[in-house]
């Protein structure tokens, strides 16, 4: 999918239909004077219904669809006929979408399994025909009731992602010639800063026909929480991964530095983020010698003091198996 395509928040007003009104039709028919009310009930508006499908990846397909309405429900008729529902409304959205209502910013609902449904605007019930007014003192009542109005909100449809493992680093740190190492994606990949513009996803497939999904995000620079860059718009992708990974290229000037100020970042924006599993990838090792990894490693050892981190390859595929079998185990 291409980067254009990739949109993960839309805006959109839906309405629901409104009931059918109820008939206040009195019979008449040969030989029969006086046939009382046969009036019928209206019809239910339509719904508006949200649907989780695992074949999407993005809100693309609602991009230019920003009014979305239900049908209305048919009027009531004689012969206590029932009018007809109206029709349903539903808007299909890829796993991980939260739903928002747009003037209150409240959190409505979030769809993560496929094929499941959440009514979003109900339908106007529809009112009741004149027959169900009659009784012994009032045998022909001339009134139905009128259906129910319909339900209008605004709303925002707001994507992140599922994946198991999200990629945190700054920009040009490898993010994106890891992942597609890893897995069968094709990232856009230069020696530019923010090559990277929108998530991007891949399988990375693993021992015994076993597989997991890494994310990776645009880099994350000082000041990400605050809108510098382009990470801080994206950070609520990796909101859902339990492991984080986080690439620091071997020939910066300072790793712990780097790897301090990407996680102040998360917590800014989140301090839930602090709570996930870390491992720390130290990339492009392929320009250290056996010496000088020995003496940064020693070095680290002793600044990340306990933390999980190993050297990779993407480019000379060096440490990629050992990657892959740490992060497994992380995940399991």
């Amino acid at each position: 999918m291409t980067e254009g395509n990739f949109v993960d928040y839309v805006k959109i007003y839906v309405a629901s239909g409104k009931g059918g009104k109820g008939s206040s039709h009195l019979h008449r028919e040969k030989f029969i004077e006086k046939g009382g009310p046969d009036g019928g009930d209206g019809g239910r508006g339509g719904h508006v219904i949200i649907r989780g499908n695992e074949s999407l990846w993005t809100l693309h397909h609602l991009r230019f669809q920003r009014h979305i309405k239900a049908g209305h429900g048919g009027d009531g008729g004689s012969s206590r006929s029932t009018g007809s529902d109206g029709e349903d409304r539903y808007i299909d959205v890829p796993l991980g979408t939260v739903v928002k209502d747009k003037e209150t910013g409240e959190l409505l609902f979030e769809i993560t399994e496929n094929g499941e449904e959440k009514i979003l605007a109900k339908g106007g019930k529809g009112g009741l025909g004149n027959w169900h007014f009659r009784s012994s003192t009032n045998q022909t009542p001339r009134y139905a009731q009128p259906g129910m109005p319909a339900e209008e909100v605004d709303i925002i449809l707001e994507l992140k992602v599922l994946a198991d493992v999200g990629l945190v680093g700054f920009p040009n740190a490898g993010k994106s010639t890891l992942l597609s190492v890893l897995t069968s994606a094709k990232p856009k990949i230069g020696d530019y800063p923010f090559t990277t513009l929108k998530p991007n996803l891949g399988i990375v497939e693993y021992r015994d026909f076993k597989s997991f999904v890494i994310a990776d995000i645009p880099g994350i620079i000082e000041g990400a929480a605050e809108g510098k860059g382009l990470g801080h718009y994206f950070l609520r992708h990796i909101e859902r991964n339990s492991t984080l990974l986080f690439l620091i290229p071997a020939d910066a000037d300072d790793i712990k530095k780097e790897y301090d100020i990407l996680l102040d970042e998360l917590r800014r924006y989140n301090p839930e983020m602090l709570d996930k599993d870390r491992l720390i990838a130290i990339s492009k090792c392929d320009m250290l010698d056996d010496e000088l990894k020995d003496e940064l490693k020693e070095q680290l050892d002793k600044e990340f003091d306990g933390l999980p981190y190993l050297f990779i390859s993407s480019v000379a595929q060096q440490g990629l198996t050992e990657l892959k079998d740490k992060l497994w185990q992380m995940l399991n």
